[in-house]
């Protein structure tokens, strides 16, 4: 589904403030294989993400979506494949526009547009049925405007959007590092039970070591640009936060020293 074939990207070539953020990474995820992905500060794990979701042309190595050389297409194209939800809540829905504005823009997006009614009545009992199982009340408030909304419930109505219309790839860039922790809880349980019913092909960053190995059935730790690990689901059976340190040293020979990873473990 997903194939990153010796990508590199450098910013700043040739220059004194030269960064190279990924380092030949070779990846590939199956269909509906749901990853997580962990590393300090600097890894290279957004710069990972903004390029498969088209953000720049990498410097070298291509990228495959479902056997589609997507490499050179621009970021507007490749949302028809890619559903992104980002740390920041009030990243991907419209503020001033309402819970039924905002979810049927999400449900049209794949749709040639055309001048007729946005949110009609058959549609918006579509958008209550699809907020409903979500358990935060939203299907009782599709007049409200977004801004009205929780940081959590904001988050969850962004992640139901971005899987509406059943994206090839779902990214997930710590969609839950600035909720409190009852909500982050939440959301996590929201976004295992949309994974799992739609089969998403799904790329997920954490801070959390422990939600690295809970979540998914694979998990990768970045460091330096690189894949330092890749840990199948069978080597994460019975594997603890501090085995996987243990791990990491043992294959980088150096310690792991970003504070935030080791605290959030």
């Amino acid at each position: 589904m997903l194939r990153l074939e010796n990508l590199h990207q450098t910013f700043n070539a040739g220059q004194v403030n030269e960064v190279k953020a990924l380092c030949g990474i070779n990846l590939h995820l199956g269909a509906a294989e749901f990853v997580t992905i962990i590393g300090s500060n600097g890894a290279g794990k957004s710069t990972l993400f903004n390029a498969i979701a088209g953000e720049f042309v990498p410097t070298n190595g291509r990228i495959f979506i479902d056997n589609i050389d997507v490499t050179k297409w621009p970021e507007y194209r490749r949302a028809a494949y890619i559903g992104r939800v980002f740390q920041n809540p009030y990243h991907g829905t419209a503020a001033q526009m309402t819970i039924a504005e905002n979810m049927s823009l999400a449900l049209l997006r794949r749709q040639r547009l055309g001048l007729r009614y946005g949110v009609n009545r058959q549609r918006r009992q579509k958008l209550a049925d699809l907020l409903a199982p979500i358990g935060l009340g939203l299907e009782d408030r599709l007049n409200d405007r977004v801004d009205l909304l929780s940081g959590g419930q904001r988050q969850a109505m962004t992640l139901l959007m971005a899987s509406l219309t059943s994206p090839k790839l779902l990214l997930l860039d710590e969609h839950t590092a600035a909720l409190d922790p009852a909500t982050a809880v939440r959301i996590l349980e929201v976004t295992q039970a949309v994974i799992a019913e739609q089969h998403l092909t799904t790329l997920m960053i954490t801070h959390n070591m422990q939600q690295a190995l809970t979540f998914g059935a694979r998990t990768l730790m970045l460091h330096k640009g690189e894949v330092a690990l890749d840990i199948s689901q069978a080597e994460r059976q019975g594997l603890t936060v501090q085995g996987l340190i243990d791990k990491f040293s043992q294959v980088k020979h150096e310690a792991l020293m970003d504070d935030e990873l080791l605290l959030s473990g």
